[in-house]
């Protein structure tokens, strides 16, 4: 953790709400990215996200650096959102968000498509994953987390971050196989 965070944080621990907010503006578009790949839609992923910074916002007091960065905290806050969001209502996969995980090929008009399509297709099977297997692949490959970073945002051993991953990417695998085909 940077000295600089370990400050914040202690200083928003104690009420002060301008040291809560440099740490919302460090860490909201990366919460979002999570949600938003979660859920799939930009209006539920900005409803959760807001909640993600309301409960941390609520909860600052009560967290306890254990050696972990503070992020590690707010994607348990956000995963816990996102899966009680799934239990009260799952969703159609929005499409039109997959442009988060496209990036730009120059002016070539065919290759921006082939790379809109594909992205489509694994935002589409990234959806299929169980859970845990979206959030540990969305922490390490678009988040770039670490994998002790991973597990201790997900409460698992770095073991079983590694087997998750493996098993999800696995299957990811296979799906877009069978898509193609």
């Amino acid at each position: 953790m940077l000295e600089d965070e370990r400050n914040l944080i202690i200083r928003a621990k104690g009420g002060e709400a301008e040291a809560f907010g440099l740490l919302y503006d460090e860490y909201l578009p990366k919460i979002y990215r999570f949600v938003l790949l979660k859920t799939g839609h930009r209006e539920e992923a900005e409803d959760l996200t807001h909640q993600v910074f309301l409960q941390a916002w609520r909860s600052i007091r009560a967290y306890n650096d254990r050696g972990y960065p503070f992020s590690s905290w707010l994607y348990r806050i956000a995963r816990n959102l996102t899966v009680d969001y799934y239990r009260r209502f799952r969703p159609a996969v929005s499409l039109a968000d997959a442009e988060l995980l496209s990036r730009d090929d120059g002016d070539d008009p065919i290759a921006k498509f082939d790379l809109a399509e594909e992205s489509t297709r694994l935002t589409r099977n990234l959806q299929k994953l169980k859970d845990i297997e979206q959030t540990v692949v969305i922490m390490r490959f678009v988040d770039e987390f670490s994998i002790k970073e991973t597990a201790a945002a997900v409460d698992k051993s770095e073991g079983a971050v590694k087997l998750i991953q493996h098993r999800a990417i696995q299957k990811l695998k296979e799906m877009m196989a069978e898509e193609k085909q």
